[in-house]
């Protein structure tokens, strides 16, 4: 077990050890700030998922405090986020709060396992076109979610398919309350052009503030009732979460298991993806394999107080890290700070206009969307835009689940496919150019003129199961006229069992054939790979060889014995 968990180094007990009161202070400042700006993101973030706002608040509490105790990461800060909209609502509407838990308390499990299995840095290779495609798909959908509160169009009983909704909003644009809208249109100019004008303080605060306070004037003074609030649809609950019994069995893991791992996937990636962008700014190393395992506590933790997931997130780490953040106490204190607002000042919080909030997650999905650089993309090689266009159309028209597992499938047969075609087999009859094992031409022997009877195949690349199949279609091509078949295989960094089982079919069929099979060439992992398959026994040591040289001069011997 100690040897399972060698890598979890939470950056919290490395950072301790020279801490001090500057540092204390600039990540007490940090703190405060990226507290106050979660506060609305949390609320907007937990009402579109579907749960009530207390909710995404003691998510980003809890899971907050968590990642910066347990993370691999300085000054990443977790909580909900805007990607996990879609899934999570989808997964409430389905299996309820109930199976959201269990998903949640799943997904948490799996990330716990990818960071003891060491797979964090593997996350980082999941194709960029996937990432694109889900997170712009996400960006359309959560943007899709929002037109009922921006609009005020007041519909109670919303489809949850992204075209089925459209046509209901189609079919209701005529009741389009104008207050609302201008409530929800005001939302989105402030944010845009306060960013502009404070640096400092993020744009979504300062419309709450403003809009909520002159949505309450306009309420209290002028009789306007028909902008919607958060008080009008929600109970707000200001004491703390009481701990939920999560029941798992075998049927809710097989029905709630697909859920859980597009949760950790999307979490594994987002978090990793905020640590290094973190990473670039502060010149830090996060470890990734403790940012797993961090991330995994705060989802097994957070279910239990009735939470939603939690990753890492982009924008307030960025927060963080801009107000002087440094070491991961500035997330603790902005899990503190959270929770100090929500128990003396979250009574407020139901006077938010919800088209505020909605203007809050507009300009959320813009960002997310990156249509820039999908629109780059789509100028890319044929196959990335493949994966591009069908991982943003599942995720829009279907659900993310199968948009991630179906874009992982098809990246990885597309991948399988370019490594397949980097390999090449070729095939030397009469002559054969020289050289030695680092692929530069001897001076002295520039080409070998081959004796009659024997060919040279030299596979040049990894020897594996896309590539078997290629090198028996090449030597169904030559025929069996050969007397000896030397395999050059200098330039073949590896095989897997699928290419050792065609080559052994070819050896023991080629001797019923009293054709001689040589190696040449073999690098010490791949011989020592042959030697465990029986290759030595099968082939006779003698015809496996280190050089071309070699394998040529056994071939001579061989066609001699042969002769006579």
């Amino acid at each position: 077990m100690k040897k399972m968990f060698s890598d979890f180094k939470p950056q919290l007990l490395i950072s301790l050890k020279s801490y001090n009161k500057e540092k204390f202070i600039k990540d007490a400042m940090a703190g405060i700030i990226v507290g106050i700006v979660a506060l609305p993101l949390a609320i907007a973030f937990g009402i579109a998922s579907g749960v009530s706002p207390e909710v995404g608040i003691y998510t980003a509490i809890i899971g907050g405090f968590v990642v910066a105790i347990l993370g691999g990461c300085t000054v990443q800060i977790g909580g909900p986020t805007g990607a996990f909209i879609v899934i999570v609502y989808g997964i409430i509407q389905q299996f309820g709060m109930t199976g959201l838990a269990i998903a949640t308390l799943l997904a948490g499990i799996i990330l716990i396992l990818m960071g003891v299995l060491k797979l964090g840095t593997v996350i980082k290779f999941i194709p960029f076109p996937i990432i694109v495609g889900f997170t712009s798909g996400i960006a359309l959908t959560i943007f899709s979610t929002q037109i009922n509160d921006l609009f005020g169009l007041q519909i109670s009983d919303i489809p949850s398919g992204f075209v089925e909704k459209w046509k209901v909003y189609f079919q209701n644009i005529l009741s389009v309350d104008f207050w609302t809208l201008g409530v929800g249109v005001a939302s989105v100019l402030v944010i845009i052009y306060s960013s502009k004008l404070f640096k400092k303080i993020p744009g979504s605060l300062i419309a709450i503030i403003l809009i909520t306070a002159i949505v309450y004037l306009l309420k209290t003074f002028c009789g306007i009732e028909g902008i919607a609030t958060i008080g009008d649809r929600f109970t707000i609950n200001t004491n703390l979460p009481e701990m939920n019994n999560i029941s798992v069995n075998l049927e809710s893991i097989r029905l709630l298991f697909p859920s859980a791992f597009t949760i950790a996937i999307l979490c594994a990636i987002e978090s990793l993806l905020s640590a290094k962008v973190a990473d670039g700014v502060t010149g830090e190393k996060t470890n990734s394999n403790t940012e797993l395992i961090a991330q995994g506590a705060a989802n097994m933790i957070v279910p239990i107080f009735g939470g939603i997931p939690v990753t890492g997130a982009i924008a307030r780490t960025m927060t963080n890290i801009n107000n002087g953040g440094r070491t991961p106490v500035a997330g603790i204190i902005h899990a503190v700070v959270l929770l100090l607002i929500v128990l003396f000042l979250g009574d407020l919080t139901k006077h938010i206009p919800m088209a505020c909030l909605a203007g809050v997650l507009v300009i959320v999905a813009y960002n997310m969307s990156e249509w820039r650089t999908f629109k780059s993309l789509l100028r890319g090689p044929k196959s990335d835009v493949a994966v591009l266009v069908t991982t943003f159309l599942l995720t829009v028209i279907f659900d993310l689940t199968i948009a991630i597992e179906v874009g992982l499938v098809l990246a990885v047969f597309l991948f399988m496919r370019r490594i397949t075609e980097t390999t090449e087999i070729s095939v030397a009859r009469n002559e054969l150019t020289m050289a030695d094992e680092d692929g530069f031409a001897s001076a002295s022997e520039e080409k070998l003129i081959l004796p009659k009877g024997v060919e040279v195949y030299e596979i040049d690349g990894p020897f594996f199961f896309g590539v078997a199949n290629k090198f028996d279609e090449s030597m169904r091509v030559i025929g069996d006229k050969a007397k000896i078949r030397i395999i050059r295989m200098r330039k073949v960094p590896f095989v897997d069992s699928t290419a050792l089982h065609n080559l052994e079919s070819l050896c023991k069929k080629s001797q019923k054939e009293n054709i001689t099979i040589i190696l040449s060439g073999v690098r010490p992992n791949v011989q020592e790979k042959l030697e465990k398959a029986g290759f030595v026994e099968l082939l006779g040591k003698e015809n496996i060889c280190s050089h071309i040289s070699i394998a040529l001069e056994r071939a001579d011997a061989v066609l001699a014995e042969k002769q006579s």
